[in-house]
């Protein structure tokens, strides 16, 4: 199959939240000729009841494969496989039955949180309500996008996180819970003293890049310095991933 992003198909008035695929050989195919995929926002930490969850089932079951992503690289609950014609009925549902709406496109992505306060000790902050206040807030512009290129926001909830890799490199908008204080960051075990890698070491570095411009200047605290040693300042590291 082939994929066509947001525009090609979609709901009346929606920019997003359908992503279009086509067979490229619906003659030797006619059953997945057309086989679109729908995103939905997911609830804040991803929590759910089993009601929810078997009722969206049972919507999607006679309207497309039955089959799901839960979640998706975006972070949404992903239906894999549906036709054009499903597409309105499914929508229709989906709001007036469920009170769920469409989830993003490519150039926004669906709010994400972490559980916080509700399952961590260490959680400064409650997170399912930023995320859906903030949710309201960017609705129009998810479904209607202004931004021309990706842009994600995903907030977890603890002042010293153990950050995703991809999360900061993928979201532009991410906010990585920090403290300034090396004592308090010590207190997670999955939260280590910043290190550089064995091989990024002085013989030959500065041959191969330019470390003050490429690394060090880039550093958004200014924790590091360049003394053929390069020093990290643990204590005013925020964990950028930079």
């Amino acid at each position: 199959t082939h994929l066509k992003h947001g525009g090609i198909v979609g709901v009346l008035g929606y920019g997003g939240g359908i992503i279009g695929r086509y067979c490229d050989r619906p003659d030797l195919f006619p059953a997945i000729a057309h086989f679109h995929t729908v995103r939905i926002n997911q609830p804040a930490s991803k929590y759910y009841t089993t009601e929810v969850l078997r009722k969206l089932c049972d919507l999607w079951a006679p309207r497309g494969s039955g089959l799901t992503n839960m979640h998706g690289s975006t972070g949404d609950i992903v239906l894999l496989g549906t036709t054009t014609d499903n597409l309105e009925p499914l929508f229709y549902e989906l709001t007036h039955e469920m009170g769920m709406d469409l989830a993003v496109r490519s150039n926004l992505r669906t709010l994400k949180a972490v559980w916080g306060m509700s399952r961590c000790e260490w959680s400064s902050i409650l997170f399912q309500d930023i995320i859906y206040d903030l949710t309201w807030n960017i609705r129009m512009r998810s479904i209607a996008p202004c931004f021309r290129t990706s842009l994600n926001s995903s907030l977890p909830a603890v002042p010293a996180t153990a950050w995703h890799l991809l999360r900061v490199p993928t979201a532009p908008s991410s906010e990585p819970g920090v403290t300034r204080s090396a004592s308090i960051r010590k207190l997670f075990a999955l939260t280590l003293p910043a290190k550089l890698t064995p091989h990024a070491g002085a013989g030959g570095t500065e041959k191969r890049i330019h470390i003050n411009a490429e690394v060090i200047n880039l550093c958004p605290p200014s924790a590091w310095e360049w003394d053929a040693r390069t020093p990290i300042w643990d204590e005013d590291c925020t964990r950028c991933m930079h």
